[in-house]
Order: C-alpha cells, then structure tokens, then sequence
C-alpha cells in the first residue's frame, strides 16, 4: 500500500471510533466542568511532542479523550466572550466539508460549493432584511471588518495601485478590537480613528459624530467610514442605525456595521434593526448567533463593483473561460482570499434540517435568559446591573466584594463560566448568552454561583 493510504477497513473503524466519540462527548457536556482545570504546563507535557518517524495509527485516538479534559466544552454554562455554542449537524457538516475537500475560488474549481455558498449568503442577507445585497463567508468578524472597511477606502481614497493615505474612520468608544486593527492594516492609521462618545445606553451619539466629521473637513481631513456596532462586545449595544445612515447618506460616507455579536437577532426581534438595510457593508458571524462550529464569518455588501474594485486582481493561472453568468463567477475577484474552505455546507445543512422557526426561537430563548438573569441581579440588594441589557449580555457586579477575585472563584468553582468586561470604569462580570444549549437553571445558577464564590472570599 502506498505512502498515506488506508485500506477500507481501517477507515471505517478509524471513523466509526471517532463518530461514536463525538456522540458520547456531546451526551457528557451538562456533566462537564464549564472550564477545564488545567494549566499551560500541564498542556504542554500532554501535547508538545516530538513528531516520530513512525506512525501510531489509531492509537492517536487515544489522546482524544485526554484532549477532551483540557478544552473548554460547549456546555449549556458557558456565558464568557461572544461564544457561540457549536450545533452538531454543522459539526457533522465540517467534517463532510473536509471529506469533499473543495478550494471554493471560482464555479470552475468547485460548482456545487460556490453555488451553495452563494445561496446561503442570499439566505442570510434575507433573513436581516438586506435582501440583495452580496457577500462571502470568512473566518470571522475581523476579517468581514477588514473587507468592508478595505472596500470603504478603495471608494474613498484609492489605494491599490499608489498606496493608502490618511483617512478618517468613526466609530462609537465601545468599537471592537479588529476595527482600530483593521485601520492599521489599511494603511490609513490609527491616529485616524476617531472615537466617538456614548450616550448613557452606550450608544454612539449622532450630535458628536456630526462635529466630529465636520472638524475633519474644516482641517482637510477625508472621511472614509463610519462603523457603526450592532451588538457593542461588552454590553451589547445597538447604535442608531437610522440616523446614522442619514448622517453617512448626506455627507457621501461609506456606513459598514460590525454586527458580529448581534445581527443575526434581526430573526428574532427585527424591529430592534430598523435602518440596517441602509448599511453599505455588514459583518456577522454565524458562529456566534447561528450557533455553528467555528469558523464562520461573513461580510454582506450592497455594491458588488466595489468589492470586486477592492479586490480583483487576477493571474492568468485563474482566468475563467466560462461565458455563463453563474459559471464564470469567482469569489476571488470580490473576497481577500483565493484558497477558501467550504464553510457554506454546515450553514446550509444545519439551516435546512432545524429550519428558520428553530433558530429564531432559539435566539428569542437567549434574550429571555439574558433578561431573566437581570432581574436576578436586580433582585439581589448586593448585586448591581451596570448597563442596559438591549440584546444578551450582561453585566453587573458584586457592591462589595472583589469582583475579580468573584470572577477567578466562579471559574475554580467550574459550574457556570463568565468572563469580564469595564463598564464606566468599574469591573463587571459579563454573561453573553448565544447558546443553544442553555435552560433557566442555568441561568439562575450564574446569580448563585457568584453569591457563593463572593461568600468563599470571607473564609
């Protein structure tokens, strides 16, 4: 038998052992610790080996059952980050995807997974109520902001054949990491990031954004975008959409929306969106709100000639010869990438075999159990709500103990898992809820848990 190759047989027991793992793995999660008890040293003495000569064969899956005591499992009491909970028919989706194994460059290269990925973008533009505009599935939220604020600055100061020039960006104080990120990689500076103030529901506030672009015209500036956050990491705020619009609309600005957190709850509560229509490029992340195994990013925009502007550039290796619409169609000429995985066959499996109703009841779960969970804190006299809760985070705080020293208790304590944010300058304890798998229980356990690691610091 050639080198790699592996007889029938032995694949399908490889498989078979693997398969049923995974079953047990996801039967056990509610029994597992929300956080595994475990340190970079240990980790390093289980995993950091030496690559043999020889192979192991399926003995390798032995190691997968000590691998799955040091990951943190999708249990239905893990509330930290924006973490979403990994829905098994999508799991079932990636592994298929990397069975058919498809570069999705161009319908030439892969004509069944361009075509279903195109679909499932159409799917997802319709289901936020921005029918018609096109897109591409990526990694993340940060690379769908690097590509809709990379085709803002082609429109606004032309960049690919000279070179990027200083231009302005705007965004409220609560913007994402990746945005202040993606600026320095374009090449307009991070001292071009203008921040702009919060109202008291940590909403970007118009009046500020209007002095702020009419500041940089008087010295000359060239605004370039505006991004405006649909789902603030820490609070979950929502700015005003419309207004915004209006604003970018009159002064001929590019308007992106980093909806990574929270667009995809426009299947749930639409009316919480109004004005995302009027958006110019959108960020979601299906691996957050759509509950699939990570990674599955998108960038919705509205003019397709822009991203291909940004984008297109071409060897002749590429060249497609096909003259019909559909197989002529790359998306290479519109994305960053040129080898991209079939991330589209996990959305369209798992979206087809629950249906919209599902996703939508489970998204409308998530924000009852982030407002049951800040009723429970407003219930407790030592206990204290530090924002507004629009969408499904959280955060609050202990009125007298340590918070971060709540927060390391409640993690050793491994029943529920949270992780932290600064709220007006105080240390918050931050509960996101985009989890499929949480109930009730567990949501009232969060209150519990940290009434007892707060009590565990008096001993």
């Amino acid at each position: 038998m050639r080198a790699l190759e592996i007889s029938n047989r032995e694949l399908l027991a490889f498989m078979s052992e693997a398969t049923n793992f995974a079953a047990e793995y996801w039967a056990s999660l509610e029994e597992r610790p929300s956080y595994p008890s475990t340190s970079g040293s240990e980790t390093a003495r289980l995993f950091d080996r030496p690559w043999s000569d020889e192979g192991r064969g399926s003995k390798v899956l032995d190691d997968v059952r000590v691998i799955a005591e040091h990951v943190r499992p999708c249990t239905g009491r893990f509330f930290g980050y924006v973490a979403g909970s990994g829905e098994p028919v999508g799991a079932v989706g990636d592994f298929l995807t990397s069975v058919f194994n498809q570069n999705t460059t161009s319908w030439r290269s892969a004509p069944a997974a361009i075509t279903i990925e195109r679909a499932v973008i159409g799917w997802l533009a319709e289901a936020i109520g921005c029918g018609g505009f096109a897109g591409s599935l990526c990694g993340g939220g940060s690379m769908a902001n690097l590509m809709g604020l990379a085709i803002a600055r082609e429109k606004a100061l032309a960049a690919n054949e000279e070179g990027a020039r200083p231009g302005v960006v705007y965004a409220s104080e609560q913007v994402h990491m990746s945005i202040p990120k993606a600026i320095a990689l374009l090449g307009l500076g991070r001292s071009n990031l203008r921040l702009i103030p919060v109202d008291a529901d940590f909403r970007l506030r118009t009046d500020a954004l209007e002095a702020a672009i009419a500041s940089d015209r008087k010295f000359g500036n060239t605004p370039v975008a505006i991004v405006a956050s649909v789902g603030a990491v820490a609070t979950g705020a929502i700015d005003p959409l419309r207004q915004i619009a209006e604003i970018a609309k009159s002064e001929g600005i590019w308007l992106h929306v980093d909806g990574a957190f929270g667009v995809l709850a426009a299947l749930a509560v639409p009316e919480k969106f109004e004005g995302l229509n009027l958006a110019d490029s959108i960020s979601l992340d299906a691996h957050k709100w759509l509950y699939q195994p990570i990674d599955c990013g998108c960038l919705l925009y509205r003019d397709r000639d822009a991203a291909r502007k940004t984008f297109s550039h071409s060897g002749d290796y590429v060249r497609v010869f096909n003259q019909d619409p559909g197989e002529a169609f790359a998306f290479f000429e519109e994305s960053i990438e040129l080898s991209r995985r079939f991330r589209a066959l996990k959305l369209w499996l798992s979206l087809q075999y629950h249906g919209r109703e599902a996703y939508r009841e489970a998204i409308s779960r998530d924000l009852l159990h982030a407002q049951l969970l800040a009723d429970a804190v407003r219930a407790r006299p030592e206990l204290e709500l530090l924002a507004p809760v629009p969408l499904s985070a959280v955060c609050f705080r202990h009125r007298v103990k340590s918070n971060e020293a709540i927060l390391q208790r409640v993690i050793a304590r491994g029943r529920v898992y949270l992780s932290n944010a600064s709220i007006n300058g105080h240390f918050a304890l931050r509960a996101c809820f985009v989890n499929h798998r949480t109930e009730p229980a567990n949501v009232y356990e969060i209150v519990s848990e940290v009434i007892a690691a707060a009590d565990e610091l008096n001993a």
